[in-house]
């Protein structure tokens, strides 16, 4: 039995023409998913004899379901799935048949990874690495890497089975070898995230750290790349490892020189995340990022209008200003406070806080650091950082970013009258008419 139905855009991918916007579709029921009344393109069939496509009965089953959405009888889990062939090639030649209506072939999918495949893969990793065999080892972290990015299913197969454990404990195990085999490995690691607990213990080992910072260093783009994400995975994961990871010999100048030399913008923001990480947690290490420089180029990335950009870069910016160094710095670059001041309200909630936060250490106590006294207050008020303080007050912010508020506001008001405060030039001198 058919069933009138439009195709929709964002079931299939077609090219809705005239002809198909003056007529339906008759598209037979059985090549539309239960769940989501789209054509089906991995159709797939459960214990109970019902066909769904993949993603959708993956997706229920991930909401805690153990029941058939059409007979509610028990299913089994996500291996418990058959692929359809033949229904597959059904809805296959169905499209072929109505490719003059713009409707594209689906392709065939490739089968999922299922869960004994998943562990007997890492086993052999894990096997290959303990007898120092890295060409097999090589071999079998390549062939992980590429299933895992096949399908985030995959990716979950493999991270729910301990392939983190794995690949980083084999990853300690060939340090010093290979750099290809710990290449391949740090691939597949940086695919297969987070880490957990075990994963972060044999990743911040010292071994595993100087081989980090050997392919931060020299290895090839995507390698240091993937260097760059494993890092800021382990600090994320594990609070207790970022005085080693800091204190690792030129791990921090490997990954400034990641955001000072950009490689691939992912690439760039792992490691500000890193840096953000280090420098929030230990003032010795904020003060070496800011002697490699990091303070303009902190700045200069907060004209860029990419939002998760400017939040990390905000962020970074805001645990350099915790050392007098970075204050200083911060204050020698003449886009500092007009940059904090526009970015105030055009970014995020975070972008926000971290504005505030900039601008009250920019601004305390500044005539006690350095020279030019109220320089940063000064520039405050001119560029109308007044206004966009009361205006936050009044939309509100956490507790601690309207204590910093309320404290700007009262530094601020003491030298308005000393200073001159407008929005814009353009109506500098103008005299109001009594």
């Amino acid at each position: 039995m058919a069933f009138p139905w439009r195709i929709r855009k964002s079931g299939l991918k077609t090219k809705l023409d005239r002809r198909v916007l003056d007529s339906e579709i008759a598209v037979p029921t059985h090549f539309r998913c239960p769940i989501s009344l789209e054509l089906m393109k991995d159709p797939v069939t459960a214990s109970t004899g019902i066909t769904y496509d993949r993603q959708s009965i993956d997706t229920w089953l991930e909401m805690g379901n153990v029941t058939c959405p059409v007979t509610n009888q028990e299913l089994r889990n996500a291996d418990g799935l058959l692929p359809n062939h033949a229904i597959r090639k059904m809805i296959q030649d169905w499209c072929v048949a109505h490719r003059r209506y713009g409707i594209e072939r689906i392709p065939t999918p490739k089968i999922p990874v299922t869960r004994t495949q998943a562990v007997d893969m890492l086993s052999e990793v894990a096997a290959a690495g303990q007898r120092g065999d890295q060409a097999r080892c090589r071999q079998m972290a390549t062939k992980v890497r590429n299933l895992a990015r096949e399908s985030e299913r995959n990716r979950r197969c493999f991270a729910s089975n301990g392939a983190s454990r794995v690949l980083a404990a084999t990853f300690g195990a060939v340090a010093g070898g290979s750099s290809e085999c710990s290449e391949e490995i740090l691939a597949a690691l940086a695919t297969v995230s987070p880490l957990d607990e075990e994963a972060a213990s044999h990743i911040g080992s010292p071994e595993s750290l100087e081989c980090l910072v050997s392919i931060l260093t020299h290895g090839n783009l995507a390698a240091r790349l993937s260097a760059a994400l494993v890092v800021k995975q382990l600090l994320a994961s594990s609070g207790a490892k970022v005085d080693a990871v800091a204190g690792t010999k030129g791990l921090v100048e490997a990954l400034a020189k990641l955001v000072k030399e950009p490689i691939f913008p992912q690439a760039t923001k792992a490691s500000l995340v890193a840096i953000f990480y280090m420098v929030s947690h230990n003032e010795r290490t904020a003060a070496q990022v800011v002697d490699l420089g990091l303070v303009p180029v902190m700045v200069e990335a907060l004209v860029e209008p990419e939002k998760s950009m400017n939040e990390k870069a905000l962020a970074v910016l805001d645990g350099l200003l915790s050392c007098e160094g970075g204050r200083e710095k911060a204050r020698q670059h003449a886009l500092t406070v007009p940059v904090l001041v526009k970015k105030m309200f055009r970014v995020s909630d975070m972008a926000t806080e971290l504005v505030v936060s900039a601008l009250w250490k920019l601004c305390r106590n500044e005539g006690e650091e350095g020279e030019g006294k109220g320089r940063c207050s000064q520039e405050a008020l001119r560029v109308g950082a007044f206004q966009k303080l009361l205006l936050l007050l009044q939309v509100g912010c956490s507790v601690a970013t309207k204590e910093m508020a309320t404290d700007l506001i009262k530094l601020l008001d003491a030298r308005r009258e000393a200073y001159e405060c407008v929005d814009t030039m353009d109506f500098k001198g103008l005299k109001k008419p009594l």
